[in-house]
């Protein structure tokens, strides 16, 4: 009778980088969002407590993730797929809320969800099956490339229409990345950079998209409107110059007496570089550069081509989102709206990257050393 695997302990260096920066974004909300918590709910800790919670929710979905064999998601990834569909479409109902000229959240009543991030995960769950079970075809153009393409399209279409193109860019770089490691041909990527570069144009120079193209224009000069579109970039570099080396200290920053809007959100970043300084910032750069690092080596050695597929996009989606937050914050690209992942305040994200991660951990629990002598063919 066959001896049954045991099971390997969770990678203990993905663990720890995952809890440290899930703890620093605990204390760097707390501190970004005490004045605008004041002048709103007359509470300093009311964004505070809610992301504690939403982290306390996460960790306990991680750990059950951890502990769940990986290959039952490819058992439900369409049913997950459809339901993050389902979920999206109903921003287009009176439960979809707008907020800043965009919908993109539903009001649950308890609680308001974001429907793209979901399809976050749904999409990777649902094309690391697809590219599963395509893998002796994914090289061939009709039966294999051309349905590819035709998912990430549609999904980063339904994304696009919820006027978030920064999600809609991160989850288009993570499920190319997986059809990039399933075997796609040179062809494929020079068709997909040209579509690319139609698509970026449509989206800056469309009818009703003129915020875009202002966006830009700002990025090549912020501080020839630092009053209006250069705003928000401008004084992000205020509060990363004020930091220096050592940051002027926890809780002691004034770029979050509005400032910057938000500052517990997308420019997060921007607090913390002020409060802990450069060191500080380097610092949350290496944990996440060792996130994806583990990532990586988990996809390489994951036992079999779902786990490497699935291990790959749900490193590469947080290692896309990371780099377009604080590319945004240190004025390295346009200006867009998206979270710094574990970090910036928002339930619904936190909760879905932990659930992500989770699933990560126990593909590392599975890993082997051995090289895998799949055919391609």
């Amino acid at each position: 009778m066959k001896k049954r695997k045991k099971k390997k302990p969770i990678d203990f260096m993905l663990l720890i980088a995952v809890i440290s920066l899930v703890f620093i974004g605990i204390v760097m909300v707390y501190s970004s969002s005490g004045p605008d918590g004041v002048v709103r709910y007359s509470d300093s800790m009311h964004y505070a407590q809610r992301h504690i919670f939403w982290a306390f929710i996460g960790f306990f979905l991680m750990i059950a993730m951890s502990n769940l064999d990986y290959k039952i998601w490819k058992k439900h990834a369409n049913k997950i797929f459809i339901l993050s569909i389902f979920l999206a479409l109903l921003l287009f109902t009176p439960l979809g809320i707008e907020i800043k000229g965009a919908t993109r959240w539903l009001d649950l009543g308890f609680t308001t969800y974001m429907p793209s991030d979901g399809i976050k995960l749904g999409s990777i769950l649902f094309f690391a099956t697809f590219l599963d079970n395509k893998h002796k075809r994914v090289r061939q153009y009709i039966q294999g490339a051309l349905p590819a393409i035709l998912i990430i399209i549609f999904v980063v279409g339904l994304i696009y229409f919820q006027r978030d193109l920064s999600t809609a860019a991160t989850v288009a770089g993570a499920l190319f990345s997986m059809f990039f490691v399933a075997g796609m041909h040179l062809p494929i990527i020079v068709l997909i950079g040209l579509g690319t570069v139609g698509f970026l144009k449509i989206a800056l120079y469309s009818e009703g998209n003129e915020y875009r193209l202002r966006r830009v224009l700002a990025f090549k000069d912020p501080f020839a409107d630092k009053l209006g579109d250069g705003w928000q970039i401008v004084q992000s570099l205020y509060a990363l110059g004020s930091g220096g080396i050592f940051g002027v200290g926890l809780g002691q920053s004034k770029q979050k007496f509005f400032y910057i809007p938000e500052p517990y959100n997308d420019f997060i970043f921007s607090i913390l570089g002020e409060e802990l300084g450069l060191i500080g910032s380097l610092f949350v750069l290496a944990l996440y550069s060792v996130i994806i690092y583990r990532g990586f080596i988990i996809a390489q050695n994951a036992r079999d081509a779902f786990g490497t597929y699935l291990a790959t996009g749900i490193t590469s989606l947080l290692a896309i989102q990371s780099f377009i937050n604080i590319g945004v914050v240190t004025s390295s690209i346009p200006v867009t709206g998206i979270t710094l992942p574990l970090i910036s305040y928002g339930g619904t994200s936190l909760v879905l990257y932990l659930v992500g991660l989770g699933i990560l951990m126990n593909i590392s629990r599975y890993t082997t050393k051995e090289k895998k002598n799949e055919s391609n063919n």
